[in-house]
């Protein structure tokens, strides 16, 4: 497309070139992009244009100023408040794709996921843009909500692929940062609110303000409520759909521990949910009732909730062993899988490892301690990502959380703590490692190395 297009009721340029595709962030540019230079953010000034032309950049967009380069440099005044209009005007197509996101503290990844297993079992194309990258496309994901630009792509390929419905995970800084902007979601879902990400926000209010801009001012068609949660009734009172769905665990009729996960009765169905944990009662529900308002009967989706699994790094058992990883790094979610080995295993003791990311919500981790110290029996501190803090500085904060007559031991090194765990774990025991889940590095200083809680746990065990 040429950029006299993409720049359409913005300003005007006699620029004539070619573009094929619009970028925030030099780790995701593609040659023959256009690189639009953000003021003062990561990866996104003027202080990355020669990398981004390096790269393949054939014009740069920048803000307040021109800017003196080896290829076209457009000046666009506020040039941030223009990204949306930008993004439709170049991906006109992403508003072909039905759209659904999910906001919470804990569950997006899991509900975007069954929701998207639900829709497979049907053969209804989909896809998921989240925690775990973006499904059927060949961009790259860096958040758990995309910048604008990658997330109008991906649609824009979804369309073409005809891939009719996309989830996405909306995070609360997507919401404030306007990543989401433009577009328009048919469902809107909430799952629940927890303490995290208060560096950013800076207080609890703040956080649910944030999530409840997914349900005000028609972004979302169809709000669908957890009323189990506390906060509910606020994006109950502020949701502009005026007959929104609400869904509670119980909605089910019964349910009870399985080997594998719960029997349950839904609408008088009876079925095993191959899910552990009650938070994935509450999942599982919210999945449910997305692909309900979608058209579809109980006929049709409640025989496939037997067949769900965790994503990746969701309470994954590994090899039929006692030993679980869990993306947990929340006090909620740590809470919510340490009560679930202790329901799945009555009689075992039960040992977790798990840290707290550096640079970031400090207020979480006394909290973290507090709840280890309550459902564990014996705790090993380690890192997760210290980013730029002093790991022990972090250990410390957790330590004080913790309970002096607990069995806590604290190995820094993750793969050290890890490995340890597993050569030392009981017939009676299980394990949680805790923190990283799914992820496949770990940030320490400024280095970002390579690390899989999974692939250390499995070679542990081998």
């Amino acid at each position: 497309m040429d950029i006299k297009l993409i720049l359409k009721n913005i300003i005007k340029t006699d620029t004539t070139l070619d573009v094929s595709g619009l970028s925030l962030n030099t780790k995701t540019l593609n040659k023959g992009d256009v690189f639009v230079a953000l003021q003062g953010e990561k990866n996104h000034g003027v202080e990355f244009i020669e990398d981004a032309i390096e790269k393949g950049c054939i014009a740069v967009l920048v803000d307040g100023k021109d800017f003196d380069c080896k290829v076209p440099s457009i000046r666009v005044d506020n040039l941030k408040a223009h990204l949306s209009t930008l993004a439709q005007n170049f991906y006109t197509s992403a508003k072909n794709v039905d759209l659904i996101a999910v906001t919470g503290t804990n569950g997006k990844t899991s509900v975007s996921h069954y929701i998207s297993q639900l829709l497979d079992f049907m053969e209804i194309d989909n896809g998921v843009i989240g925690t775990l990258g973006m499904t059927k496309t060949q961009n790259k994901s860096i958040n758990t909500t995309p910048d604008i630009f990658s997330i109008y792509s991906t649609l824009e390929e979804y369309s073409s692929n005809k891939v009719n419905i996309a989830v996405i995970e909306a995070s609360s800084h997507a919401l404030m940062q306007g990543r989401l902007e433009g577009l328009s979601f048919s469902q809107g879902i909430f799952t629940n609110l927890t303490q995290d990400h208060l560096d950013y926000h800076g207080t609890m209010d703040n956080y649910r303000e944030a999530k409840g801009k997914l349900f005000q001012d028609n972004f979302s068609k169809k709000a669908i409520i957890n009323r189990d949660d506390e906060n509910h009734q606020y994006f109950l009172d502020t949701s502009s759909d005026k007959d929104p769905i609400t869904f509670g665990i119980d909605d089910l009729e019964f349910y009870k521990n399985s080997e594998n996960g719960f029997i349950c009765q839904l609408n008088d169905y009876v079925f095993e949910l191959p899910l552990v944990g009650e938070f994935n009662l509450s999942n599982a529900i919210a999945a449910y009732n997305s692909v309900k308002c979608l058209g579809f009967s109980d006929d049709q989706i409640i025989p496939y909730l037997a067949k769900l699994s965790p994503p990746p790094g969701r309470m994954q058992q590994l090899a039929n062993s006692n030993i679980w990883i869990d993306y947990a790094h929340t006090p909620d979610a740590l809470d919510n899988a340490l009560s679930t080995l202790r329901t799945h295993y009555p009689e075992f003791n039960i040992r977790v490892i798990f840290g707290c990311g550096g640079d970031r919500d400090k207020g979480k981790r006394q909290m973290m301690g507090k709840i280890a110290s309550e459902n564990a029996d014996s705790i090993i501190l380690t890192n997760d990502n210290p980013r730029g803090e002093d790991p022990q500085s972090i250990i410390d904060d957790i330590l004080a959380g913790t309970k002096v007559e607990n069995d806590i031991q604290v190995i820094l090194d993750r793969g050290n703590a890890i490995h340890s765990a597993i050569q030392s774990l009981g017939e009676e025991e299980a394990l949680l490692i805790a923190g990283k889940g799914h992820e496949t590095s770990q940030v320490i200083g400024t280095r970002t190395l390579p690390f899989s809680d999974i692939e250390v746990a499995l070679n542990a065990l081998n």
